[in-house]
C-alpha cells in the first residue's frame, strides 16, 4: 500500500495559487476536563515541548499530569471562554480574515488560512485542504514573534511530517521569527501609548512589565535563541517608548514543574516590585500575538491578584495586538516581503492593458 495521501490526478493547465498559513499553538475545543485532557495529551507528548527521556516522561504524563492538571486547567479556560469559543481561536480566525483583506487591497491574490499546532484545525488537515484547492505555493507564518524550538520548530515539524506523505508537494516558504520587525515593535508601542492616554503615565513608583512565556533554562544552555530574542524585543519596545532602564522589566511566566526556567519569573517579579514600593505596574505580553489563557487568566487575573496581595496599589493588563489595524498592517508587510518572486499580483484587466499600450505608443511617438 502506498504511504502517500490520496491526491487528485494532476491536470495540465490548472491554475496555480498561493496561500499563507497562519499558525498558532492551539486550544482545547471546549472548557471541559475531557477536552482539556485531550489537548494537553497532544501538546505535552511533543518531544519538542518536554525534552526528557520519553519512557520516563510517558509515565509522568499519563500517570500524574493528565490525571491532575486537566480539571484545574478547565476551570481556568472557563473563566476566559467567550460566546464565540476559545479567545485564541476567535482572534486567530479574525486575523486571517483581516490579513486576507489587507493583502487584497495591496493587490495580492492569496488565500489566507489558519491552523493550530495542537487541536483543530490541525496543520495537516489545513495543508491538505489548501492543496486540494489548487495552492502550489504556501508561506508558513507561525505567529510566534520570538523563535523557540518548542513552538516555531515544532510547527515546522508538523509541516514536514505532512510533506512526507505528499507525492506532488507544493513549494514552501517559512518565516522563522519577527522579534525585531519594525511594524511589530511599532504596534506594541502604540498599544502602550494608547493605554497611557486612557490611564495616565505615572512619573514615579511605576514599571512596565513585559512578560514572555517561559521555557526551561536548559533550552538556553542547548542553544535556543528564544531568551535573547525576547530581550531584544523588550529593549526595542522600551526604546520606542523612551523608557529608562528602571522603568521596565522583562520577565517570564507560565513555569511548569520544579526545574529551573528562564528568569526572572513574572510572579516573583510582581511580588518583589510591590514590596519594593512600586505602586503601579502595567503588564504587556509581547510574545503573544493574540489573547489566550496565558494572558487573560494568568496575567490579567492571577497577576493582578499577586501584585495587589503583595502590597501593590494599581495593576493594568494591556491586551495583545489581536486585530489592531497597525498590527495587521505589519503582518501584511511581513508576509509581502516573503512573497516576493511569487506571482501573487492580480493580473491587469483588458482595459488596463489597452491603456498601458496607448501610453507606450504615445511615449514612442514623442521620442
Amino acid at each position: 500500500m502506498s504511504r502517500y495521501l490520496v491526491e487528485p490526478a494532476y491536470r495540465h493547465g490548472s491554475p496555480s495559487l498561493t496561500a499563507i498559513l497562519l499558525i498558532n499553538l492551539g486550544t482545547p475545543e471546549a472548557p471541559t476536563k475531557v477536552a482539556v485532557r485531550r489537548y494537553l495529551g497532544e501538546f505535552l507528548a511533543d518531544p519538542r515541548v518536554v525534552e526528557i527521556p520519553r519512557p520516563l516522561w510517558w509515565l509522568i504524563l499519563n500517570g500524574i499530569v493528565l490525571n491532575t492538571r486537566p480539571g484545574r486547567s478547565a476551570k481556568k479556560y472557563a473563566a476566559v471562554w467567550t460566546a464565540d469559543g476559545s479567545p485564541l481561536q476567535v482572534h486567530l480566525a479574525r486575523q486571517a480574515t483581516l490579513l486576507r483583506g489587507f493583502l487584497g487591497e495591496a493587490g495580492h491574490r492569496v488565500a489566507v488560512e489558519y491552523a493550530m499546532r495542537y487541536g483543530q484545525p490541525s496543520i495537516p488537515a489545513t495543508l491538505s485542504r489548501l492543496k486540494a484547492e489548487g495552492c502550489t505555493r504556501i508561506l508558513l507564518l507561525p505567529l510566534y514573534p520570538q523563535y523557540a524550538a518548542s513552538t516555531t520548530a515544532s510547527a515546522f515539524d508538523a509541516v514536514a511530517a505532512w510533506l512526507r506523505g505528499v507525492r506532488n508537494q507544493p513549494e514552501m516558504r517559512s518565516i522563522r521569527s519577527f522579534a525585531d520587525h519594525p511594524g511589530y515593535i511599532a504596534a506594541l508601542a502604540a498599544s502602550v501609548r494608547e493605554h497611557w492616554a486612557s490611564h495616565g503615565r505615572p512619573a514615579a513608583s511605576y514599571r512596565l512589565l513585559m512578560s514572555f512565556h517561559g521555557l526551561p533554562r536548559y533550552t538556553l544552555d542547548r542553544g535556543d535563541p528564544y531568551h535573547c530574542e525576547c530581550h531584544k524585543t523588550a529593549r526595542l519596545l522600551a526604546e520606542a517608548l523612551g523608557l529608562g532602564k528602571d522603568a521596565h522589566l522583562a520577565c517570564f511566566q507560565s513555569r511548569f514543574g520544579r526545574s529551573e526556567w528562564l528568569q526572572p519569573y513574572t510572579v516573583a517579579s510582581l511580588r518583589a516590585l510591590a514590596k519594593e514600593g512600586v505602586h503601579r505596574v502595567d503588564v504587556i505580553c509581547p510574545g503573544f500575538t493574540a489573547d489566550c489563557l496565558e494572558t487573560l487568566e494568568e496575567m490579567a487575573i492571577e497577576g493582578r491578584s499577586e501584585f495587589l496581595r503583595a502590597g501593590g496599589r494599581e495593576y493594568h493588563y494591556i491586551p495583545c495586538l489581536n486585530e489592531r489595524d497597525d498590527w495587521i498592517h505589519a503582518l501584511a508587510q511581513l508576509a509581502a516581503s516573503h512573497l516576493q518572486g511569487w506571482p501573487t499580483r492580480e493580473a491587469p484587466d483588458a482595459a488596463a492593458l489597452e491603456l498601458s499600450a496607448l501610453r507606450a505608443r504615445a511615449l514612442g511617438a514623442r521620442s
